[in-house]
């Protein structure tokens, strides 16, 4: 990442040095800090600056006025980052949600030949029921936990 001394931000802004440092006072634009304190401007910080000096001269806007926009500037952008995370969040969720509804409307059943078979909830077995699934009768037991687990 890419980041500036005081005086190069200054001048890519268009602005004294002074007023970066009158700005970082105030908590309109903090730029980040070496071990040693100095200041180290980004180019979002840059962006930043010049953003303050619009709001300034050409709307009119104090500077408290402008620390308060640079704020809730701030809020929207974390509250739109949280709004994408959770879409996502609830896209997985509901992703789930579909696949456990799937797994619940399966019913198991024992075929004429003591196989146990899946069959869609509210239908019979028949002998070799095309679409159906046989399950050897040694797999009991795992259906019996999912039961207890209540995922069938």
């Amino acid at each position: 990442m890419t980041t500036f001394v005081i005086s190069v931000a200054a001048e890519l802004a268009g602005m004294h040095p002074q007023t970066l440092r009158q700005y970082d006072r105030l908590g309109i634009v903090i730029p980040a800090r070496t071990k040693g304190k100095g200041r180290r401007y980004s180019t979002r910080d840059v962006e930043r600056l010049r953003e303050v000096q619009r709001l300034s001269q050409d709307e009119g806007i104090n500077l408290e006025g402008i620390r308060r926009i640079l704020q809730l500037q701030a809020k929207l952008e974390a509250a739109t980052d949280e709004l994408a995370q959770l879409k996502a969040e609830n896209a997985l969720l509901q992703a789930k949600l579909e696949l456990l509804e799937e797994r619940r409307t399966r019913v198991f059943a024992a075929s004429s030949t003591g196989d146990v078979v899946t069959v869609k909830r509210g239908s019979r077995v028949r002998a070799e029921a095309p679409g159906t699934e046989l399950i050897p009768a040694n797999h009991l037991q795992a259906l019996k936990v999912l039961r207890h687990l209540g995922i069938i």
